[in-house]
């Protein structure tokens, strides 16, 4: 069971395109782009913090 063929994507994208319209498919791909764009940039914001706190554990268990 792997990734879908060439025939398989065509047919959800047909399903697609009968669901929400052709005229709404340009701004619900918008939204899902700027939904991972978002995902992506509190990504990045939270890895410094959270290596921070890594390094804070990692001095407490030095000092025990």
């Amino acid at each position: 069971m792997g990734l879908p063929g060439a025939t398989e994507m065509l047919i959800i994208a047909g399903v697609i395109v009968l669901l929400f319209g052709a005229s709404k498919l340009p701004k619900l791909g918008g939204a899902v782009g700027e939904s991972i764009k978002n995902f992506k940039k509190g990504i990045k914001e939270d890895t410094p913090k959270l290596s921070e706190d890594n390094k804070e554990d990692k001095d407490d268990e030095a000092k025990s």
